[in-house]
């Protein structure tokens, strides 16, 4: 019985250090449990402000590519009108010289019918005389008429003329200074659109991510870049004067001029290469197709940016990234050395440039072994 009382204390103090730990170790568990769920709630905060911002960064392109686009279209409107302009100034000028010549001309024949004027027509009517004198003075007299009448229709013709195009010059004039009130306004557009741009750049960059995350996202992007040119190879309809690139190795030219920044197959990020090259080239110069074809693809892709994609044929596909607006649509045919878009930093580059790709049938292509 003794033994007892001294053993049950024992066996009790046992019991209750066994369960503080447990109730410790439960402590540390739900600890770490809040720990996880506030990490995977911050994480999920964080994928959702970025995919938010992702998305503000698609609307900045666009925007900033609708302008640019306006921008282009006016500027061309500009060269047009100010030909037009040129052209009717100088057809002005050689009416003005034409009015003038006339003036001088009908001067010349009233003077020379004022200085005949003295002999009476109707004297010569009456004088029966000279019968053969009076039929040739009244031959010339309706010469004389008939080609003042002439002369009068031509000056009526080129004063008509004349009016119609100093109204047409100032009208074109009219156009021109609206050209330049709307190029105005659309350059302030401009730099409010690239503004909010930088704005949501910066906001993006404030999120630095991991190595591991930053090339998941590549990875991501390199994916869906993939399944885009999948699925438009199955749905693309082959046509029969689009004969590809195999004959045009080192023959074809860059399509746009510049520095190589990021060369086929360097290093990217961990074991991701470079599919293409990356051009440094200023903001706004012309893109060039490398060979004739259909647009197939023309829109905004994820980590591209505003991409254009052309079809050549027999498998070959030429793609252009990061351009800061596209002049072609979906199912236009272009010719070689076609502008197709401007040079941009769509889809967050940090700098200006071109992402330039060639594949065949999926398989990306070394561009250095087919551009001279």
């Amino acid at each position: 019985m003794l033994s007892l009382l001294y053993t049950y204390p024992v066996k009790a103090a046992k019991n209750n250090d066994n369960e503080n730990a447990q109730q410790l170790h439960r402590a540390k568990l739900s600890d770490v449990q809040k720990a996880i769920a506030e990490q995977e709630s911050n994480i999920f905060d964080t994928n959702k402000q970025r995919s938010s911002l992702e998305q503000q960064l698609k609307n900045d392109d666009l925007a900033i590519a609708k302008v640019t686009k306006a921008i282009n279209k006016i500027e061309l409107d500009l060269r047009n009108t100010q030909q037009e302009i040129n052209k009717l100034a100088a057809e002005k000028t050689q009416l003005t010289i034409a009015k003038q010549k006339q003036e001088t001309l009908l001067a010349q024949q009233l003077r020379s019918a004022y200085t005949t004027g003295q002999h009476d027509y109707l004297k010569l009517l009456l004088n029966q005389d000279q019968s053969e004198k009076i039929q040739r003075t009244i031959s010339y007299y309706q010469y004389l008429n008939q080609a003042r009448i002439k002369e009068i229709d031509k000056f009526k013709v080129i004063i008509e003329q004349l009016s119609n195009v100093t109204i047409e010059h100032q009208n074109q004039i009219e156009h021109l200074n609206q050209l330049k009130v709307e190029q105005l306004q659309q350059d302030a557009e401009f730099r409010a659109s690239k503004n909010q741009r930088k704005t949501t750049l910066q906001q993006l960059s404030n999120q630095l991510l991991s190595s591991q995350q930053q090339l998941n996202k590549l990875k991501a992007e390199e994916n869906n870049l993939n399944q885009a040119l999948n699925k438009l190879a199955a749905i693309l309809q082959a046509e029969i004067d689009l004969t590809g690139l195999s004959k045009l190795k080192r023959k074809l030219s860059w399509p746009v001029k510049g520095n190589i920044l990021h060369s086929f197959g360097t290093n990217k990020q961990g074991y991701l290469k470079w599919k293409g090259v990356l051009i440094g080239a200023p903001l706004s110069r012309q893109v060039q197709t490398i060979h004739n074809g259909t647009v197939i693809f023309s829109d905004w892709l994820k980590g591209y940016g505003l991409l254009t994609v052309i079809d050549h044929g027999s498998g070959y596909m030429s793609l252009y990234a990061h351009n800061q607006t596209l002049l072609k649509s979906v199912g236009d045919r272009v010719e070689t050395g076609e502008p197709i878009a401007l040079v941009g930093q769509s889809g967050g580059l940090d700098q200006s440039g071109l992402y330039f790709e060639i594949r065949h049938r999926g398989k990306v292509l070394n561009p250095k072994l087919w551009c001279k």
